[in-house]
């Protein structure tokens, strides 16, 4: 239920067999929905969002599906019926929710049918304005309101023609406005998937956030600004008295004996600054008070630190290079912003990392993204501003240090950072970084080539950096915001057993798939019934793949999976997907099979092959192999295999490609009469 964006070939596979299946079912349950909304949905989780799950849905996701996504990419054409997206939305949260597709990270089933009726009353609307509407439906809708046959290609031609000439009444404003948003909008990126990670509770967390340093001289920062209401110079600055105060009071470390204003006390603007951004202190009138309505956030020294983080990204850039004295902007700040790019970046490396990251590594990683996005003059000239940078990216760490968010100590990387230095892939990414002859060789912006990395992270100890638990915990919140995916090793405890397990093989690696089951397992009490819901979940499953990869990760997970895994054997319903998996994983050869597991085996890989392919690489293989496929099909269908649904797919692919190869071998034939007339007629005359 969630593809790569370069599997754009394995994804609409997996949509046209979805859309199908939901075709069917829907006839079952007497519904009339549309199979082209259902196709623009999955489209919308793939294409258009952060993380691309297909099986999630919250009310941020039906509300921008509804009221955005279908009126920029939909087209009803003047003559059709408008589109119920709405209705069909609703259907297709059903069939996803009844055939265990749904992602239980996401909202319940109440909850998701709950926001697309808040939705829907504005959905029509959203319709009808054009200015929500894609480049090609404003022109294609033009175009068909002023009688052009939108299916003629000729015809549409001709209408872009006119239209370039200046010959076609349009409103121009609407257009620009659209120009604007597409020009605005680039689109969501997909994410990289994070690995889950595992957390201690709130109550862990807090007695950890009540030991930060930055805490203390936050809250004691708004006592002080509270009880006394501080004055302020006329430039807005704290008086140089205050200044030297509360410097003593916060031990900020600022040196205060030759500064002729506060401004030159760099740790304590910092604080004072960090203050206002989390909305602990404000000015007003020339005096510094403290927010009223932020008593209770200090009082809570989790819920502070939170808006302390978060407030940390949104500080101006300059300000947060106060640690030590000035110096010179580097490039991070003067046109790679430390804020908006390299901060989250640099979170983002450190997030769900198994092992410490060693500082060369992250060093050069913000180099190597810095110079991707850059011209490469520049890196002819500016060795200095990359000192400059490290400078500015260790400050940058080291007040996180001090808040609590990261862990700095000296040790040895890890050799996976030197390998992947080396490995051919970052290599190809170090393009115009000399490579060969020189290992030492150095670029003139100071990059090390990847040989020069890898001896660094080799040769001894070096400064490693990693997030601690509070560190962890806000990534994620924000990586949440965000709408990327971000696992969290328990979140599952309560899903359902095929939520769990569907979830498990997607997105989790297999030691935490094994944290998590384990997790669930102890929650739902005795193992042995446990097991037998989960067993009983994957026999709930009605898609051959998707029951195969939820059956491995269980037994993937398990001490005793192997002994599981053989009781399935003679299942009714499970012995096709364990067969599978016995013989993946070389348990089983094809001489232990007798002859009804051969031919459940047959039958199971081309139903897997037809979930996996579609239709096209099911009629492709079997007009390829011929015969050999038609005896392979013949004896699926014969097998008595569970799944007769899919058995009667495979039973139409075979008899559509049947139809195709008589009318082929009769257009033939016809061709051959015609060519054996004409030169009979040669001969003739």
């Amino acid at each position: 239920m969630i593809f790569n964006p370069a599997e754009e070939n394995e994804y609409q596979a997996v949509r046209g067999l979805l859309v199908h299946r939901f075709e069917q079912w829907a006839r079952e349950n007497g519904i009339d929905a549309d199979p082209f909304v259902v196709e623009a949905a999955l489209d919308y989780r793939h294409l258009g969002t952060p993380d691309g799950r297909l099986g999630l849905w919250d009310q941020p996701h039906i509300e921008e599906f509804l009221l955005d996504w279908v009126p920029w990419t939909v087209t009803v054409l003047p003559d059709e019926e408008p589109v119920d997206a709405p209705g069909t939305l609703r259907c297709l949260l059903r069939y996803l929710d009844d055939v265990h597709l749904a992602d239980p990270r996401g909202a319940s089933l109440p909850e998701v049918l709950e926001a697309v009726d808040a939705a829907a009353p504005r959905y029509a609307g959203a319709m009808a304005d054009r200015s929500l509407w894609g480049l090609a439906k404003f022109w294609i809708t033009t175009a068909a309101e002023q009688g052009v046959d939108v299916h003629d290609e000729q015809a549409l031609q001709d209408f872009v023609g006119r239209a370039q000439g200046g010959d076609v009444p349009y409103d121009p404003e609407v257009l620009q406005t659209i120009v604007e948003r597409h020009r605005r909008s680039s689109g969501p990126v997909r994410s990289e998937p994070q690995l889950p990670v595992a957390l201690p509770g709130d109550d862990v967390l807090r007695e950890q956030a009540g030991r930060s340093p930055v805490l203390r001289q936050l809250r004691e920062l708004a006592e002080w600004a509270g009880r006394d209401r501080r004055t302020l110079t006329g430039s807005g600055r704290l008086c140089l008295s205050d200044a030297r105060e509360l410097v003593e009071r916060l031990n900020t470390g600022d040196d205060t004996d030759s500064v002729r204003s506060s401004a030159d006390l760099p740790r304590l603007n910092l604080l004072v600054e960090w203050a206002k951004t989390a909305r602990l202190i404000r000015v007003a009138k020339g005096r510094l008070y403290a927010v009223a309505k932020a008593e209770p956030v200090l009082n809570d020294p989790l819920a502070l630190w939170r808006r302390a983080f978060d407030a940390f990204r949104e500080l101006p850039s300059p300000v947060r290079r106060g640690r030590g004295g000035r110096y010179g902007e580097s490039v991070l700040f003067v046109e790679y912003d430390m804020c908006d790019v390299v901060l989250p970046d640099v979170l983002a490396t450190l997030y769900s990392l198994p092992y410490p990251m060693p500082w060369p590594g992250l060093r050069d990683s913000v180099h190597l993204a810095y110079r991707s996005s850059s011209p490469l003059e520049v890196f002819a000239t500016d060795s200095i501003g990359f000192e400059q940078a490290d400078d500015d990216l260790r400050t940058v760490l080291g007040v996180l240090e001090d808040l609590g968010a990261i862990e700095c100590h000296q040790g040895m990387a890890d050799p996976v950072f030197a390998d992947l230095a080396m490995s051919e892939n970052d290599l190809e990414g170090w393009a115009g970084i000399p490579t060969e002859g020189d290992d030492d060789l150095e670029t003139p912006s100071g990059i090390l080539p990847a040989r020069k990395l890898k001896s660094e992270l080799s040769s001894g100890p070096v400064e490693l950096i990693r997030l601690t638990d509070l560190g962890t915990d806000s990534v994620r919140r924000r990586l949440l915001a965000e709408g990327r995916d971000a696992p969290l090793i328990g979140e599952l405890a309560q899903a359902s057993p095929a939520g769990l397990l569907g979830v498990l093989a997607d997105h989790y690696d297999p030691e935490s798939a094994r944290a998590e089951l384990a997790a669930w397992i102890a929650v739902h009490g005795d193992r042995s019934a446990a097991l037998e819901q989960l067993v009983h979940a994957v026999r709930t499953v009605p898609f051959r793949t998707r029951a195969e990869a939820m059956l491995d990760v269980l037994v993937s997970s398990l001490d005793d999976g192997e002994l599981l895994l053989r009781s399935l054997r003679s299942d009714s319903w499970l012995a096709p997907t364990a067969l599978s998996l016995l013989a993946r994983r070389e348990i089983l050869t094809p001489e232990d099979l007798t002859e009804p597991e051969s031919l459940l085996m047959v039958a199971e890989s081309l139903l897997q092959l037809c979930e996996a392919t579609g239709a096209d690489g099911v009629r492709e293989v079997l007009r390829q192999q011929g015969r050999e496929a038609e005896e392979a099909l013949r004896a699926a269908l014969a097998s008595g295999h569970p799944d007769r649904e899919g058995l009667a797919d495979l039973q139409a692919l075979a008899e559509r490609v049947r139809r195709e190869r008589k009318a082929h071998v009769g257009l033939v034939q016809q061709r051959g009469h015609r060519e054996n007339g004409r030169r009979g007629g040669r001969r003739r005359r």
